[in-house]
């Protein structure tokens, strides 16, 4: 089993000769003279170290018939310096090809065992994969994956002492093995080693920096399974003083175990246990008390579990969760072990689509206990929530808390992407129907039914989705979305403070699915312009500034709209928040006009006539932020085009700033280009820009971008 010294000793041994070995045969295959003479002294010190061990061994063995080695030859040379240098070269060589032979077999057969352990770890049996990886190993004991191997074996098996061992074993043949200081963690931590564990989680850090997600995971399983242990620790220290908490949890308990009494006895019995939980050690006497089994009883179970429930089952499954949000509030632990209780997970998605409006209250406020933290967020994305949208997003519709409390959880569970995987999967089936239906609904109700608040934190969630590309690219295909979207917006009777909100999550929405490019994009630019250009005028700042940020995203995929827009007085209004100066409204206008101005000469003739001598342009080449130096320097380059345009810029400064964007250094190379371009189409229009232009020696620079301005 390698394991005592005279093992590790020899095991250290084998691994030296076999680098004796390779450093020899580079020496004698080296071009340095010095260095083949001394592999060869140093070849012949071994050979005759070989031959006089073997000779030794010989005469032991007296079953052999002793041979006479007295040398023949009469000069008394030794045999070994009469030999040719290339006869060693080839004897070394043959000796270890017959070794290289050697392994390659035995890599063989232990690649068939280990192959054969991993066929019985992946059916549960790890005595035999252990037995298998130990066979394996006998064929070749530097093999880096059998120790791992069993190591991941014995911890399945709890025998943590021989994990460590077999991932030491693995760090001798590879110092750099991620999976043996990840096993070793794992085997610390459950022996509480909690100083030995982290150590060995830092250690996979320094190793690969990827695995900062693995590592943040592992550390925080330590710090769990740690506060647990103290816990436990504090919760035995009052029991022994005899706390009058932990006696009382202990006989409630016993008492709803008891079977043969009516439901409102156990009903009772929770809601008191209820209050006995309230403090830390009281969850924890909770749990150490196998608190968590109380639907052991066939009673509680039964009620708990009923599709149609009696007024009495619907007071003990209020009563149940109450306890549940009691013993869970702040206590990550109890949290898990609750979930882990198959009856709850089942339950939770029937007691929200099925249960009583105070029962599904109560469910979403167990729930919302999880979505406080991040192990608990991750703790219900291990649920099957293929449901869970659909059930969520269904309290939409209800005009008390529940909405609120749904929407949140939702909200929290949108970031996680095993809940996002599973969005993905049930695109067709769940959320694009779902979407729709929701906006359809908010139309053809009342305004004054529609709650307003609720939808806008709906969509708000199915934008945080959208940004899982997979989901993205589905919902922006969908037709119908759109469709009920621009339904959406085409306005409400009473315009009130809750469909703002509403607008403005939908706007968001829009801006992420803008991000794709497709057909369904193409067919509805058009109208997507027109109902955004009619929201410039929107009294809601925030709903304007988004309005302008899905023109600035929709525009580039249709021509038409563009025309449209421009027809509509889109260039003035521009004009007129790029004056204003907020900074996220001028970065989607000034990527409006870029997109204009590219393919209308309308828009061009507009943006100059708007902007004398282009004191807007020009104060936005002096941006901090390079995306609206780069389109503020194309919409110059554009609208240098038409006549005059050049001539109205004498002896304002542009040259200098030109050059400066040209010739710097700025991480957008749309900036260097789009402003070499309009320094190129400003010195053609305009010849006394180019002496300007000398006298900054910026012709090298020019001369360097020429590229740009020739592809122009």
């Amino acid at each position: 089993m390698l394991r005592d010294k005279d093992t590790e000793a020899d095991f250290q041994r084998f691994l030296r000769r076999v680098d004796d070995v390779t450093n020899l045969l580079q020496g004698l295959k080296s071009p340095d003279s010095a260095e083949q003479e001394k592999a060869i002294a140093e070849t012949e010190k071994r050979l005759r170290e070989q031959g006089a061990g073997r000779e030794e061994e010989e005469e032991e063995e007296e079953c052999r018939t002793t041979v006479n080695r007295t040398l023949i030859n009469p000069s008394g040379t030794p045999r070994v310096q009469a030999a040719d240098a290339d006869g060693f070269l080839a004897a070394l060589e043959k000796d270890a090809k017959e070794r290289a032979q050697r392994r390659r077999r035995n890599e063989k057969l232990a690649n068939a065992l280990k192959e054969q352990g991993n066929e019985a770890f992946r059916a549960g049996d790890f005595a035999l994969a252990i037995q298998r990886y130990s066979e394996g190993l006998e064929k070749l004991r530097d093999k880096q994956e059998l120790y791992t191997n069993r190591a991941q074996a014995y911890l399945k098996l709890h025998e943590f002492e021989k994990a460590i061992s077999d991932c030491e074993w693995a760090l001798k043949c590879n110092k750099n093995c991620l999976k043996a200081y990840f096993l070793m963690g794992k085997a610390h931590l459950a022996l509480q080693h909690f100083s030995e564990c982290r150590q060995c989680y830092e250690k996979m850090l320094q190793i690969d920096p990827q695995k900062e997600n693995l590592f943040k995971e592992c550390v925080e399983e330590a710090r769990l399974e740690e506060q647990r242990l103290r816990e436990e620790q504090r919760a035995q220290r009052e029991l022994q003083a005899g706390s009058v908490a932990a006696l009382s949890i202990q006989e409630l308990l016993q008492s709803i175990s008891s079977p043969g009494h009516d439901l409102p006895y156990y009903t009772g019995a929770i809601s008191l246990l209820a209050g006995a939980v309230t403090t830390c050690s009281g969850q924890t006497f909770f749990r150490t008390n196998n608190g968590f089994s109380i639907l052991s009883s066939e009673a509680v179970r039964g009620a708990f579990c009923a599709e149609s429930k009696s007024p009495a089952e619907e007071e003990l499954c209020v009563s149940l969760l109450l306890l549940w949000q009691a013993a869970c509030a702040g206590n990550e632990e109890n949290q898990r072990v609750l979930l882990a209780q198959p009856e709850v997970g089942a339950q939770l998605p029937e007691l929200l689509s099925r249960g009583t409006a105070q029962i599904q209250r109560e469910t979403l406020a167990l729930i919302s206990l999880y979505c406080e933290h991040e192990g608990g967020r991750r703790l219900l994305a291990r649920q099957d929530l293929s449901r869970w949208l659909q059930i969520l997003m269904a309290f939409v519709k209800c005009a008390d808390a529940r909405a609120e409390s749904a929407m949140n959880i939702l909200s929290d569970l949108s970031g996680e992407e095993r809940f996002q995987a599973q969005c993905r999967a049930t695109f067709s089936t769940a959320v694009s129907p779902l979407f729709t239906q929701l906006l359809v609904c908010a139309r053809q109700v009342s305004a004054r039914q529609v709650p307003w608040a609720a939808l806008a934190r709906a969509l708000a969630v199915l934008g945080r989705l959208c940004a899982d590309v997979g989901l993205r690219a589905q919902l922006a295909q969908s037709r119908e979305c759109w469709q009920a979207g621009l339904e959406l917006l085409a306005g409400c009777p009473d315009a009130s403070p809750g469909y703002q909100r509403c607008v403005f999550a939908l706007l968001g929405l829009m801006m992420n699915l803008l991000l794709e490019s497709n057909g369904t994009i193409q067919d509805f630019a058009v109208p997507i312009s027109a109902r955004c250009l009619a929201l410039l005028s929107h009294q809601d700042g925030r709903i304007v500034t988004r309005a302008t940020g899905v023109l600035s995203r929709v525009l580039p995929a249709s021509p038409s709209a563009v025309q449209e827009v421009v027809r509509a007085g889109v260039v003035k209004k521009m004009l007129k928040f790029l004056k204003a100066g907020g900074q996220l409204t001028s970065s989607y206008a000034i990527k409006t006009l870029s997109v204009c101005t590219k393919s209308s000469r309308r828009a061009q003739e507009e943006l100059l006539k708007g902007d004398k001598r282009f004191q807007v342009l020009l104060g936005l080449l002096h941006s901090p932020d390079e995306l609206t130096v780069g389109n503020a320097a194309f919409c110059l380059s554009q609208c240098l085009l038409l006549p005059g345009a050049a001539s109205s810029l004498l002896g304002s400064g542009v040259v200098q700033l030109l050059l400066r964007h040209a010739g710097g250094d700025a991480a957008r190379s749309s900036v260097q280009q789009n402003s070499a371009i309009a320094l190129g189409r400003l010195c053609v229009a305009e010849p006394r820009h180019m002496q300007q232009l000398r006298k900054l020696n910026g012709l090298a620079i020019l001369n360097s971008c020429m590229k740009y301005v020739q592809s122009s």
